[in-house]
């Protein structure tokens, strides 16, 4: 008689122990406990922004002067009215929106120059390479004398703190990978031009410099943000990649991704590892001042729980769908 009762007891058990779960909080690290209030900052910015540019048009229009600045944008409005902002780089920490705004990159570090442009070996990177720099255990300020077409072997692996300040060159990241933010945080990404990413893997490949490890196959994502938090991508272009071109997955948080250029893609933008991920439960990210121009199909963001607020931006077209959401996301969309 004892199999009976105990699958009797599973019979009830297993459904109580299904709402059990899904009543658990699963608080990320880095977490904000009151996304709303980050919703509203980010409004009020924006308003604040604007009303400053109406302002200045109508003074200039009766000094009949154009020497102020205005954007309308609260995060260009922080860095772009400085003239002196090449000098002042590292300021464009101070300038982040929503939930990525705390991500600090390579503040208060020294600046590496990037002289080298190859790519040639992902375990042992030259001094001089970006692979070098972005693997260095340090706060690092990496920017570019000239304009650059940078041909990854294999992914590119960052390590935490780290600012890719593409200002004032031409930089493109191609190949394969593209770039891996993997269990780490803070970085900021800014006027980067990342495409025609594949695959790549099944070797090793170094991520700082006391460990390189086999890397399996990637997907070829552009950028791709793994159980990582505080990360800001702004004014960048992204297209023609294997997989998305940007995707946030498995308990990221904390991410702006503002002011870029997204075209001819399939899959634009995921944020969520899968419907039944719990801990993306807690993902938290500002999708702000974006252009989703031509050749898109879909997954402008697509949205797997979580809170996503979208804000200002501009949708060119898509074949499909723009924003689509599953597993009882918060899509706060303005």
């Amino acid at each position: 008689m004892l199999p009976t009762p105990c699958i009797l007891l599973l019979t009830f058990l297993l459904p109580s122990l299904s709402r059990l779960g899904a009543a658990l909080n699963f608080t990320l690290p880095g977490q904000h406990p009151s996304p709303e209030l980050v919703a509203q900052e980010v409004y009020r910015k924006v308003n604040a922004s604007v009303t400053r540019r109406h302002l200045l048009q109508i003074s200039e229009k009766d000094e009949s002067s154009s020497s102020s600045c205005y954007t309308g944008n609260p995060i260009d409005d922080c860095w772009k009215c400085d003239p002196n902002w090449p000098n002042n780089r590292q300021r464009l920490a101070d300038c982040a929106i929503g939930f990525g705004q705390y991500a600090l990159g390579g503040k208060n570090g020294e600046f590496y120059i990037v002289t080298d442009d190859s790519d040639d070996d992902p375990v042992n990177p030259k001094p001089g390479t970006l692979r070098y720099a972005v693997i260095q255990p340090q706060p690092l300020w990496i920017v570019f004398p000239a304009n650059m077409l940078i041909k990854l072997s294999q992914e590119l692996i960052f390590n935490s703190y780290k600012t890719l300040d593409g200002r004032g060159a031409n930089v493109h990241i191609v190949g394969g990978g593209c770039i891996t933010l993997q269990y780490i945080s803070n970085v900021i990404i800014h006027n980067i031009h990342i495409h025609h990413c594949y695959p790549s893997g099944n070797t090793m490949v170094r991520s700082s410099p006391t460990h390189y490890g086999y890397r399996t196959k990637s997907d070829g994502d552009g950028i791709s943000i793994f159980g990582s938090k505080d990360i800001w991508i702004d004014h960048c272009s992204l297209s023609h990649c294997k997989d998305g071109l940007i995707d946030a997955v498995m308990g990221s948080t904390g991410i702006t991704i503002s002011n870029n250029y997204f075209s001819h893609h399939d899959e634009v933008m995921l944020l969520g590892h899968s419907d039944s991920y719990l801990p993306d439960s807690g993902m938290q990210v500002t999708i702000a001042f974006n252009h989703f121009g031509e050749k898109l199909v879909q997954r402008m963001p697509r949205c797997r729980r979580g809170y996503i607020h979208v804000v200002n931006n501009d949708f060119t077209q898509w074949e499909m769908y723009a924003i689509g959401g599953s597993g009882n996301p918060t899509i706060n969309s303005q």
